[in-house]
């Protein structure tokens, strides 16, 4: 139980951070620290249950019926990385309170970064592939919206734009794979995925599934050919920045790689893929790193560079070299994550990162050149700090790869290469930034940072000469731990020692170290440490990338173009056309012809009833064009007919629904009546004539073969006989299983409760995006979100309605109002009555919501829109958020009770028999309430005129229509 907790409790966290003052940043900070915290802590406490190869499981059933559980597994790798998660993230949020400024919105800032966090451990803790690819998308979310925090920066917009573009593209590509190995092995479980290696490696579906898993792991890593997103990324703050290149999003990647490695390691495939996208990354990163004039571009391209160091050892399929890779995550975290904070602290003090402004801080900035070029130093590999000990290995290791595969000199001349321009960078960013001459003119005067800003990047470095001097006592159990749970009875043996005697990875260390001091040492001579990299700005992969994304948007415009137009008429003909040709084909083989069950009698009085609804369906279609309000209430008659046709077949529920439904579609239709276009009209009369006609006839002709489709297809449905055991089945366990005797209510709420779910969330998106669609030409300054003093002085007035048209929407009725006003408590009662006998009687949440949703429009039809917002105080949007969360809650108790998402719970209180069902019904019931009124009063703020404006009617053949001639001044 406390490994889902520790993934829920920073999405909790999350939800509650976002309710905070926005500009509360020390309790903001305080707070995200305390869940930070909390997590790491819970994430130690199983330590000792993951030791000598351990694992901790915890399933939570989801739909077992399909083999999909939620399943947390934490073995000593998942809680070594999951310790790097936590602690880093708490040491981020103290570090972000001194960085943000209080004008920052530091409460939504703080509920992004524990979202992110809550992701980065379902990936780690997920047991299952599919979950993991879930919560591999959901980090590609989090860090969009933590890129973009600043979104009134071009530049972070662009660059959350790329990461999301490359990250979520990635996340679909690693999603086939993982279904492909599900298939593969018949199990998305990773325990039995690991378990089936030899039966993966030898499957003819080995190749294009591990090339999918790569694309998804390199492009989350930024390695070759997908590393452009990364330095763009650096448009986010730094606390963002420090967090995602340090232990999160970017180590998404060599996590996955390292978690798989035991199932895909072991062929050439593997090693010239993954190896050799690690060598490319490591030295273009390398190089690029050393060119950049901006402080974070550096660290940014360095982070590329070490990436592909870490994925270039998981591809050289040794066990050693998987052990080197975990040490160097670990040692790249707490370096990497310091010199960001540094970095932050030199912007933050100075105003600038540009190093060709930046010089001599060691006087101003004693401390803080003290714990950065330690960090620097850690990340260029010097002894006695950790990063050395883990770049030895990687030494070791190419050496020992190269002897394996025939590759006995370019493997380490690559890794000596690229080790030699991370020497270079790092002592370009140390000695260009604190040392020489003080600096010039600076937007600030530099001076050190406040002691609290400086200690999360002093801890890291102090576990970076902790661990560089004593790594057997500091990190070696952990690192023993990590790596058999990996590899477990193949586990090789190792030493961690700072001394292994004059060997020859000693001396590539000593080679790398001096050859990047006499780079940098002529770069710096020659004046060339601010010109681009003369080479590798040719090979851009951005610029492709850009490239496309204007191809493909200007495409994507040109089909539009060509396709769609501002007027609805011809989208509905391209989709009922291509709705018709889908369906020729996929039935055409005797997919539509007469079942073998026996036709019921007609009876005449049925017939009539659809004799009439047939006449007002097609007076609609010949109304519509010269009569649009007559259109509208034929339509109304048809919906009618068809309600009756359920009550006929004793189908109370779909009856009561339809008809709600009937009301609060007619009333959409009254409230945008106004708004339609004009029809299209021609100058040539005998053109028009002609046109006219010829797509008259092309309607009728594609209605007609519709319709006959649709009743052919209904047709041979019902003359088949139903599938056995189905509807026995609902019948005979809706009471026993359910807990109710309406079958079709239990269907719902229960059997088919995660559809409905599903539903509820459609219907609430749809709502929100109407009204902001419609919001955008509102002209109205009284919003439904927040009522003006204003509005509520109007709206004390007396009772009477006034005759100025102005405040009041199109389709005003001229009845009492306080007539209609009295129904509302009345209708609020029989919706309430609906909402409850639900489950054992026709009704609903459904029912009930439209019920009251109608009562309440009615009210702006009568009474105005100022004398309905005036008087509610819980906003539509709130509904929708209560209805939904309600609906979840529902299923969450199920989970507390060991039963699958969304199982009824049962439970009696006082005598009174109460079921988790009635809190889903009752969900379902504020989401139609929120979404039905938010929609419906978005449209009828469009019927506001402001500034005032005379209406005079204008006639046309028939119709009676309103149009604005001119503004009022005032």
């Amino acid at each position: 139980m406390l490994l889902a907790l520790i993934v829920l409790l920073p999405f909790a966290g999350s939800l509650l951070a976002a309710l905070l003052p926005k500009h509360a940043r020390n309790v903001a900070a305080a707070f995200a620290g305390t869940v930070a915290l909390a997590c790491a802590v819970l994430v130690a406490l199983h330590y000792p249950q993951v030791t000598e190869g351990g694992v901790v499981r915890h399933y939570v059933p989801w739909l077992p019926v399909l083999g999909l559980n939620l399943y947390f597994r934490m073995d000593g790798f998942a809680w070594l990385f999951a310790m790097l998660v936590t602690l880093i993230g708490a040491l981020v949020v103290f570090y972000a309170r001194y960085y943000m400024s209080r004008e920052d919105p530091v409460a939504r800032f703080f509920s992004f970064l524990l979202a992110f966090m809550g992701a980065m451990l379902g990936i780690v803790l997920s047991g299952n592939l599919i979950q993991l690819v879930v919560f591999w998308e959901l980090t590609s979310l989090t860090s969009f919206m933590l890129i973009a925090y600043w979104y009134h920066l071009e530049e972070a917009r662009r660059g959350a734009r790329m990461a999301l573009v490359i990250t979520v593209g990635g996340g679909l590509s690693l999603l086939l794979g993982v279904l492909m190995l599900g298939a593969m092995t018949g199990s998305y479980d990773i325990d039995v995925v690991l378990a089936s290696a030899d039966e993966i490696r030898g499957h003819r579906w080995y190749a294009p599934m591990l090339v999918l898993v790569a694309v998804g792991a390199l492009t989350k890593s930024a390695q070759f050919p997908f590393h452009f997103w990364l330095p763009r990324a650096m448009a986010a703050p730094t606390p963002v920045s420090a967090y995602l290149h340090s232990a999160a999003m970017v180590k998404a990647g060599v996590f996955l790689l390292a978690r798989l490695w035991p199932a895909l390691s072991g062929t050439e495939l593997w090693f010239w893929l993954i190896c050799g996208a690690g060598g490319l990354t490591l030295l273009i990163g390398a190089f690029n790193a050393t060119y950049q004039r901006d402080i974070k571009g550096v660290l940014a391209y360095s982070t590329i560079s070490h990436l592909g160091l870490i994925t270039m050892l998981l591809g050289m399929n040794s066990t050693l070299a998987l052990i080197a890779a975990i040490f160097h995550m670990m040692n790249h975290a707490t370096f990497k994550a310091s010199l960001f904070m540094a970095a932050g602290i030199v912007q933050h003090e100075t105003g600038t990162r540009d190093i060709g402004r930046l010089c001599g801080l060691r006087r101003a900035m004693p401390l803080t050149t003290s714990v950065a070029l330690v960090a620097a130093a850690a990340m260029a590999g010097v002894p006695l700090l950790n990063g050395f000990l883990s770049k030895e290995m990687f030494f070791s290791e190419a050496i020992a790869a190269g002897d394996f595969t025939g590759f006995d000199f370019s493997l380490p001349a690559v890794a000596t290469i690229g080790s030699a321009f991370s020497v270079a960078y790092s002592l370009r960013f140390g000695h260009q930034v604190f040392f020489g001459p003080p600096c010039g003119e600076l937007p600030r005067k530099p001076h050190e940072p406040l002691r609290g800003m400086l200690l999360p990047s002093a801890l890291l470095v102090l576990a970076c000469v902790l661990v560089g001097i004593f790594p057997t006592w500091t990190f070696g159990p952990f690192l023993g731990t990590a790596g058999l749970s990996i590899v477990g009875a193949e586990m090789p043996a190792y030493r961690l020692a700072v001394w292994h005697g004059v060997t020859t990875p000693l001396l590539m260390s000593f080679v790398a170290l001096a050859a990047g001091v006499l780079f940098y040492a002529w770069q710096y001579r020659s004046g060339r440490t601010m010109d681009a990299a003369p080479l590798l700005s040719r090979i851009n992969p951005q610029r492709l990338f850009d490239l496309a994304s204007v191809r493909i948007t200007r495409g994507a415009g040109h089909l539009a173009e060509y396709l769609f137009t501002s007027r609805l008429q011809p989208q509905l003909l391209l989709m009922v056309c291509l709705a018709l040709v889908a369906g020729f084909f996929t039935l055409r083989d005797d997919g539509w012809s007469r079942g073998i069950m026996a036709l019921t009698p007609v009876d005449p009085l049925f017939a009539m009833l659809w004799v009439a609804g047939g006449a007002c369906a097609i007076g609609a279609a010949v109304q519509a064009k010269y009569h649009r309000l007559a259109a509208v209430i034929m339509v109304g008659a048809t919906g009618l007919v068809t309600c009756l046709t359920f009550a006929w077949f004793a189908a109370p529920d779909l009856a009561l629904t339809q008809l709600t439904v009937e009301v609060v579609t007619m009333v959409l239709f009254l409230l945008g009546l106004r708004w339609l276009p004009r029809f299209r009209e021609w100058d040539d009369p005998r053109r028009k004539s002609l046109r006219a006609r010829a797509r008259r006839t092309r309607d009728a002709l594609i209605a007609v073969a519709a319709g006959a489709g649709v009743s052919a297809l209904a047709f041979a449905a019902l003359t088949r006989p139903v599938a056995p055991g189905l509807s026995s089945f609902f019948v005979e366990n809706a009471l026993s299983e359910g807990g109710g005797r309406n079958i079709v209510n239990v269907i719902l709420v229960d059997f088919r409760g995660f559809d409905t779910f599903g539903e509820i969330t459609v219907v609430s998106t749809v709502a929100i995006i109407v009204y902001a669609m419609l919001r955008r030409f509102r002209p109205a300054p009284e919003s439904i979100l927040r009522p003006t003093a204003q509005a509520e002085e109007d709206a004390a007035r007396e009772d009477v309605i006034d005759d100025d048209d102005d405040l009041l929407p199109t389709g005003y009725l001229k009845i009492p109002a306080v007539l209609v006003r009295l129904l509302l408590p009345m209708a609020g009662l029989v919706s309430l009555y609906f909402l409850f006998r639900g489950h054992n009687a026709p009704g609903g949440g459904f029912v009930g919501g439209l019920v009251m949703a109608t009562a309440l429009i009615v009210q702006y039809m009568v009474g105005g829109t100022i004398w309905v917002e005036s008087r509610i105080r819980i906003h539509p949007q709130l509904w929708i958020g209560a209805g939904l969360l309600l609906a979840a809650a529902a299923g969450i108790v199920a989970w507390l009770a060991a039963d699958p998402f969304l199982t009824s719970q049962e439970l009696t209180v006082a005598g009174v028999h109460l079921s988790t069902v009635l809190l889903f019904d009752l969900g379902i019931y504020l989401v139609v309430v929120g979404s039905a009124v938010l929609m419906l009063i978005a449209l009828a703020h469009q019927s506001l005129r402001s500034p005032r404006k005379r209406v005079e009617p204008v006639h046309r053949r028939g119709t009676l229509t309103r149009a604005p001639v001119a503004e009022e001044a005032g």
